[in-house]
């Protein structure tokens, strides 16, 4: 439902995240793990290999700008160096990759999750999910390895964080994440 407020302002909140957007080559080289993955044990398409920076807020589209804009004017490109593939509880965690926690890594993020004001449950733990789904133990185990078959090097991936993105992630799509979209996209300044 659309709601406005008395300006005529669309007032309508939405889950927006942060995420961050590895660079051309490294995404190329993550889609097709991604795809060989989904081939094998299926699962939803992720449009866009991302480290989420700022998990899900219920916010209105201009709120969500706003903060997208300011966290990103302060925020220098940084590194992130891969650790190795693991397999989650959750779908939207069935397999990630998960990051390096350097002191890079963790300021960015605490810098946008103060631009937001975003209080995190947990301890930050940067990962870049390769496969949505229910797996069962056996079949996480097998697409981990998988894997590591299908990109011998993919602990050792390195790259420079240099642009961000804000997205629409609607917590309810737990399907095919057709409800993600979007919004806005940053390139980080080094000055």
């Amino acid at each position: 439902m659309e709601m406005t407020d008395g300006a005529g302002v669309l007032t309508q909140k939405n889950d927006y995240s942060v995420w961050a957007i590895p660079p051309e080559d490294v995404r190329e080289r993550l889609k097709k793990l991604m795809g060989g993955l989904r081939s094998e044990f299926g699962g939803p398409e992720i449009f866009q290999p991302h480290i989420t920076v700022v998990g899900a807020m219920s916010l209105t589209e201009q709120e969500a700008l706003e903060k997208f804009r300011s966290a990103c004017e302060g925020l220098k490109p940084y590194h992130a160096k891969a650790d190795s593939v693991v397999a989650g509880a959750f779908p939207s965690q069935c397999l990630y990759l998960l990051f390096q926690s350097t002191p890079e890594v963790m300021d960015a993020s605490a810098h946008c999750c103060r631009h937001f004001g975003y209080k995190r449950s947990n301890q930050y733990m940067p990962r870049l999910s390769l496969l949505y789904g229910t797996l069962t133990k056996e079949e996480k185990k097998a697409a981990q390895e998988k894997a590591y078959l299908l990109d011998e090097s993919i602990n050792g991936m390195n790259f420079q964080v240099s642009r961000l993105a804000l997205w629409i992630t609607d917590r309810g799509d737990k399907g095919n994440l057709e409800t993600w979209k979007l919004i806005a996209e940053s390139s980080l300044s080094p000055d």
